[in-house]
């Protein structure tokens, strides 16, 4: 962390056990703890402000190219010239009919697909194939 060793760190914690004596060592560790938990948040509050600062350049350098930008493409095209009409839209394409020849997973199209005659109740019936057997 900062180039001390862990023999080192441990030589400092006998010595401040030496020096300040067990009863008022955690108070005294306590007392550290706060100062480097403020030393800390300090450093947190100053490389946060460091960044905002950062970033708000960069943002005026972004806004700085956008208007460039916005000025070159105005001069490029005034908005007093005239223009060209835009072309008519094209024609829709319809599909090509299917044949017989089309693969067995295309299904047709529902305005190809058979409508069953209305039966006497003049309701159409559905085109089903033969019923299935059922397993015993």
């Amino acid at each position: 962390m900062f180039g001390i060793d862990s023999s080192e760190l441990l030589i400092v914690a006998v010595a401040a056990l030496i020096f300040i004596g067990p009863k008022d060592l955690p108070r005294v560790m306590m007392t550290v703890g706060r100062w480097v938990g403020r030393a800390r948040g300090y450093a947190r509050h100053f490389t946060a402000g460091i960044e905002n600062i950062v970033r708000e350049a960069e943002l005026e350098e972004m806004e700085k190219k956008w208007r460039d930008e916005n000025a070159r493409i105005m001069a490029q095209f005034p908005s007093t010239a005239s223009y060209p009409e835009p072309l008519a839209q094209p024609a829709p394409v319809e599909p090509p009919a299917m044949s017989d020849a089309a693969p067995p997973y295309m299904m047709p199209l529902p305005s190809e697909r058979p409508v069953a005659a209305p039966t006497a109740s003049g309701e159409p019936s559905l085109p089903l194939g033969p019923p299935k057997r059922e397993l015993p």
